[in-house]
């Protein structure tokens, strides 16, 4: 298989496209382009970082399942996918869109047992200090923490914690941003990929000690 040298140099602009006419007749007219400019460079980018983070290769579909959205648009405006073995909660993940490629690791959609397991390592002084310790690591490394889904502490639990504003996460994500420009087009937006996955690393080490996978997927 050929490696990873770049996204196609009209990959951006395939997306700006497609941001302004959503619709099946600019994708089946542009479609030669989105395979070889987008996706194509796109699962070769993951088949080359499998090598390092391992996981089997998941591209997702570009057409939307818009049958209980409002929104009718029928394609998604990136293009992602993710690193991922199976019984595992961390997945190593990656998009590109009309603003460039983005990296992120992290439990995503944490179920509830996982998040009871979350709660109890952010409220217990050891654990939840070594996660602190692991949050700031990763935002030093220039990483960025998507936001929480709460407001504030989740029901039951103490509003005055030190760590509350850890408590008011049911996802946990760390990532980072490569503009739009000419490093697409080269072996630098996989570079990108990768710093951005080593670095995300103290905390999924931490989510992979003290939350695991959920037992209901497990099971399924």
């Amino acid at each position: 298989m050929a490696a990873f040298d770049g996204f196609g140099a009209g990959a951006v602009a395939w997306f700006e496209g497609l941001e302004r006419d959503n619709s099946r007749e600019y994708f089946k007219a542009t479609r030669a382009t989105f395979d070889a400019e987008v996706r194509g460079p796109f699962e070769l980018l993951l088949a080359d970082l499998s090598d390092e983070f391992g996981g089997e290769v998941h591209v997702f579909r570009q057409h939307r399942d818009v049958r209980f959205s409002p929104d009718k648009s029928p394609y998604k405006t990136r293009t992602y996918g993710l690193l991922h073995d199976s019984g595992e909660a961390n997945a190593w993940y990656a998009e590109v869109s009309a603003r460039g490629v983005y990296a992120a690791a992290g439990y995503w959609r944490m179920a509830s047992d996982q998040l009871e397991r979350y709660r109890a390592a952010v409220l217990a002084d050891d654990t939840g200090a070594a996660l602190g310790e692991a949050t700031r690591a990763v935002q030093d490394a220039g990483l960025e923490l998507a936001p929480p889904a709460l407001k504030t502490a989740p029901r039951g639990m103490p509003r005055d914690h030190p760590r509350v504003a850890l408590l008011r996460y049911k996802d946990l994500i760390a990532g980072s941003r490569l503009a739009p420009g000419p490093a697409l087009a080269t072996r630098a937006a996989l570079e990108h990929v990768a710093a951005t996955w080593r670095s995300a690393r103290p905390l999924t080490a931490w989510l992979d000690d003290h939350v695991g996978t959920s037992a209901d997927s497990q099971r399924s």
